[in-house]
């Protein structure tokens, strides 16, 4: 049976001008990801600049978090908005619109006159977050080219530390070269809205995603994007017929399972339901493995093994950031190499081991003053990052995205992000209270969580390697649904083989297609065979054409 693997190209990718092509327009979104590593270690950088404390009055633990969390709120209000954005308008104009958002609220973070001004500022940045973080991802794994798709839409989350390593380098050089001024802290903020500005001017440069396309009946325009990008601008290649036909299948499939996407659809299926135990586990967990001490409150960790010189304690947040980097990029290009499941089970079990081992260090330090046991803290943080990076950080949103088919993808995805949104919130008000109360014993809870976490992922966590996104999405659907989109593929693939038969009627075009049959569309036109030119990207499917599909047809004509 024909399958992906016989119609993609095989050669190396930057050979290929459509891919080549696709990839640059890829990046620009990537940089949603990088942006959003800004912001959040920004915050964490620019915490430790003794003149941030000073300007806003050496703000107590309880301001701090609420300062911190701001971002959270402006994302849980953009929340359920995000989804119907990204669904309505298209991928691309719900990430120009969260990208202008964000322009604003990072120049107003830089213009703060005071806490009050901050946490507004901080909310309108995590609003415009909410609605460029929940579209990004979802056009980078609708728009990849199908061999590259894992590994591209997994580089998405592990480019946040390309972002995050920006942010921590910027705020340690104007820490040092800029001691005593307010710009210590304001050139980093307003350093995050270049990339923001760029995105809104670009992205109506780059195509939109095939799949929303013909979700929305404009099934001309999302052939002519997977022709120019996926085939070179060949309409009739095997590799175009195969994709358009099992999109076409995948939303037919949804469509007989539920007439209508709402967020009480995420729940009405044995599927669905699977599919988002997975979802809001993993969400929830991102961000409940330890890893939010370091990402929001370094400098109260360090203070607990005895480090507190900021020059050091901003060097080392620097160093880290490069660390991660390299183990996320590291492990998002061997995602279809190793798997999904081996790669968060390994990430998993060497979270617990490391996390076991830099809470054993700092009660040490804490409980007796062992200075060496500090000195074994910051080597095993490394460590752990290099655990947690090895799956949460590239297959978070990866592993979420391509699992929700797509008439939920953008509703579950978002939902994905309220859980990490709670749990965002939770670690930043009730760590740096959390720390200063317990100390090391709080270290406890997080270690008996990754020991749930570790039993979580064995039990419910499904392989997904080797599979079109379509075919991923239905895995949690049974056999059969996966079988039905295979089939078409094949029968698509077969067909666009044939000899192309061309039948003098009108000018008009005839379209048959049928959810039941061949997924290929057969256009009958006056043109004879010698004069074939493919379908422009103009022809649209609507309501008044009449559509099916032949499979039993030998000779389609595209």
């Amino acid at each position: 049976m024909e399958n992906i693997a016989d119609v993609v190209w095989t050669g190396p990718w930057w050979k290929n001008a459509g891919i080549r092509k696709l990839n640059i327009c890829i990046a620009l979104v990537l940089a949603t990801s990088a942006i959003n590593g800004y912001d959040s270690s920004v915050l964490n950088g620019i915490q430790i600049i003794p003149d941030w404390q000073k300007f806003f009055g050496d703000p107590s633990e309880q301001t701090r978090g609420l300062m911190v969390a701001a971002q959270t709120f402006g994302a849980l209000v953009g929340l359920p908005i995000a989804p119907w954005l990204s669904d309505g308008f298209g991928r691309r104009k719900a990430l120009a619109l969260g990208s202008a958002i964000m322009c604003g609220g990072v120049i107003l973070q830089a213009m703060s006159t005071g806490v009050s001004h901050f946490i507004a500022s901080r909310v309108m940045v995590g609003l415009g977050l909410c609605f460029a973080t929940n579209s990004a991802p979802l056009l980078v794994t609708e728009l990849a080219y199908p061999t590259q798709r894992a590994p591209i839409t997994a580089l998405y989350n592990s480019s946040w530390y390309i972002g995050s390593i920006i942010s921590a380098w910027t705020t340690y050089a104007t820490l040092k070269t800029l001691s005593g001024s307010d710009w210590s802290w304001r050139i980093p903020s307003i350093l995050q809205a270049v990339p923001s500005f760029f995105q809104v001017i670009l992205l109506f440069f780059i195509p939109e995603s095939p799949r929303w396309l013909v979700a929305k009946g404009r099934d001309g325009e999302a052939i002519a994007v997977l022709a120019k990008y996926h085939a070179n601008n060949r309409e009739r290649d095997p590799l175009v017929y195969f994709t358009y036909g099992q999109i076409r299948e995948a939303l037919s499939i949804e469509r007989d399972v539920s007439k209508a996407s709402s967020y009480a659809s995420l729940f009405k299926t044995p599927g669905n339901r699977r599919r988002m135990r997975i979802v809001l586990a993993i969400g929830f967990f991102s961000q409940w493995s330890g890893n939010g001490l370091v990402s929001y409150y370094i400098g109260d960790v360090f203070k607990g093994v005895g480090v507190t010189d900021p020059g050091t304690v901003s060097m080392i947040n620097g160093a880290l950031q490069v660390w991660n980097f390299f183990v996320a990029i590291t492990a998002a290009l061997l995602v279809d190499k190793i798997g999904r499941r081996p790669l968060f089970l390994t990430s998993n079990t060497s979270m617990l081991v490391t996390f076991g081992m830099w809470t054993l260090a700092t009660a040490l330090f804490q409980t007796r003053s062992d200075r060496s046991a500090a000195n074994a803290v910051i080597g095993i943080i490394p460590l752990f990052y290099l655990s947690y990076s090895i799956a949460y950080t590239p297959m978070l949103v990866a592993y979420t995205v391509e699992i929700l088919p797509f008439g939920i993808r953008a509703r579950g995805f978002a939902l994905m992000n309220l859980t990490i949104c709670i749990g965002i919130t939770t670690n930043q008000f009730v760590n740096p209270i959390a720390l200063k109360a317990l100390e090391w014993k709080y270290y406890l809870v997080y270690l008996a969580f990754l020991a749930f976490e570790l039993v979580y992922v064995f039990l419910f966590l499904i392989e997904t390697k080797g599979k079109t996104l379509e075919e991923t999405a239905a895995i949690f659907d049974g056999q059969q649904q996966i079988d039905n989109i295979a089939n078409v593929g094949h029968d698509a693939v077969t067909q666009s083989r044939h000899r192309y038969a061309f039948q003098h009627k009108s000018n008009d075009v005839e379209l048959s297609l049928s959810r039941h049959n061949s997924m290929v569309p057969t256009i009958v036109t006056e043109r004879d065979d010698s004069d074939w030119r493919p379908m422009s990207a103009d022809t649209n499917f609507s309501n008044k054409e009449q559509m099916k599909y032949n499979r039993h047809s030998p000779d389609p004509t595209w």
